[in-house]
């Protein structure tokens, strides 16, 4: 039997390591042909000598594996290193049918003491390099759609985080960059649907080397039980979402990781106040708002540090 990604191209960002690995791994695995982009040129090893760039070692992986894998080592979050990574996967799989946005980094501070460089830097990789590849792939898709006057088979999987959900107090600027990719992701799905395309945003929680400081004091188990960290949790679930029985998942939020996940509800209106008058005034805002939130935890906000709290079983 087939596998369902067979025949189709995909492109992984960030996946030279960690979770973008896992995902490149995964859909080569399912039967597609991946684009691994992962920005960098080769290192060194402990002798001193040359060793390949992470994004060719994953590619080679997948070759050994029998796979198809093609190495991109440009920026995704430089508008023209983006068009020629899309131009790239079209030259080489004949058409792009999955769009898998990963690549991040962080800069971590609290919102009083942060520069301006880690705030501009992590917006620049995360949420413009999740717009630029959306961007080329939308018009590739949009263009193959006109020409066939049929939907495409195309799938966007973008990455937030729960730190967006959550709030995450020292982390300002990543928490509103993955706010910014789940406006991207349902903006995306709405105006892509009807050419066949989905747009679906996942957060992962896994044991990267992104995000080993802020797992640090969560050890994987000593015993030989698998790690509730590991990228492979949050693999399956973009395989399945690049997937033809994924096609009416469209705009949705997905919290991935140990063995576990839950679908993020859309924000619901808890009460609505309208005015007796014209307009509003101070004082009659101050009558109705003031009660309503006289009573309410003074810690409780739009974010939904629960989220947190989520596990497996």
């Amino acid at each position: 039997m087939a596998q369902p990604l067979t025949g189709l191209t995909a492109i992984v960002t960030g996946a030279g390591r960690g979770l973008g690995r896992a995902e490149a791994l995964e859909l080569a695995r399912l039967g597609a042909h991946v684009v691994v982009n992962d920005f960098g040129r080769p290192g060194r090893d402990g002798s001193g000598a040359a060793s390949a760039a992470p994004a060719e070692e994953v590619a080679e992986e997948i070759r050994a594996a029998g796979g198809r894998a093609t190495v991109h080592t440009g920026d995704v979050a430089d508008h023209q290193q983006a068009a020629e990574l899309v131009r790239l996967a079209v030259d080489t799989g004949g058409r792009l049918d999955i769009l898998v946005n990963n690549a991040g980094i962080l800069r971590d501070r609290m919102v009083f003491s942060m520069t301006e460089d880690e705030w501009d830097s992590v917006i620049r990789v995360h949420l413009k390099g999740h717009f630029n590849t959306t961007r080329f792939a939308a018009a590739h898709w949009r263009a193959r759609a006109k020409e066939t006057g049929a939907p495409v088979h195309g799938r966007i999987v973008n990455t937030s985080s729960e730190a967006f959900l959550a709030g995450s107090a020292g982390q300002p600027n990543y928490a509103a960059a993955k706010g910014g990719i789940v406006g991207l992701t349902t903006s995306t799905a709405l105006a892509l649907a009807k050419y066949g395309v989905t747009a679906n945003a996942i957060c992962p929680r896994a044991r990267t080397r992104m995000t080993e400081d802020v797992f640090a004091g969560f050890a994987a188990p000593a015993d030989g039980r698998p790690d509730p960290l590991a990228p492979e949790h949050v693999a399956p679930l973009v395989g399945y979402l690049a997937s033809p029985a994924a096609a009416r998942i469209n705009g949705q939020l997905l919290v991935v990781h140990g063995g576990m996940v839950a679908i993020a509800e859309r924000p619901r209106i808890a009460a609505q106040f309208d005015t007796a008058e014209d307009f509003f005034s101070y004082e009659e805002l101050d009558a109705l708002l003031t009660p309503y939130y006289a009573d309410r935890p003074a810690h409780e906000t739009f974010a939904a540090p629960e989220v947190l709290g989520l596990k497996h079983g």
